[in-house]
């Protein structure tokens, strides 16, 4: 079991764990020990949470959302099995608490009638220096 928010606990028929063998320095450790954690979480399938939440979490996961709507997060940075399946699990909760946080709607803004009469202003003089460095009787 997975707590994310008071609210919100993930169960463990919905985590699947697997373990292969990592890759980097351990010496014959690395040869012999499955160290490395693959965590797959069913997102889509999960009745823990909201649909708001799924759809900002699989935008937030990215290539980890897979077709059938898992979250597949690798590990592999540590030579403890213990320590890497701490890590995914963490990786995993962080992910769920930013998809909770609904993203503030932005509200359009219109510039000023100021800043708009010194844009055009700019634009013109640019425009006028432009002109000026043409040959003479160069005009359309």
């Amino acid at each position: 079991m997975l707590r994310i928010t008071d609210d919100i606990v993930i169960r463990d028929w919905e985590l699947t764990e697997t373990f292969s063998r990592a890759s980097g320095p351990g010496g014959q450790n690395v040869n012999k020990v499955s160290t490395a954690v693959t965590l797959r979480f069913e997102a889509a399938r999960s009745p823990s949470l909201p649909e708001a939440v799924k759809t900002r979490l699989r935008r937030l996961a990215g290539q980890r959302w897979t077709r059938d709507g898992a979250i597949v997060i690798h590990v592999d940075e540590t030579r403890s099995q213990a320590r890497n399946r701490e890590i995914a699990r963490e990786r995993l909760a962080e992910l769920i608490r930013k998809a909770l946080v609904r993203p503030r709607r932005r509200v359009p803004t219109r510039p000023t009638r100021a800043s708009v009469r010194r844009r055009l202003d700019a634009k013109a003089r640019r425009g006028r220096i432009k002109a000026m460095r043409r040959p003479a009787g160069d005009e359309d």
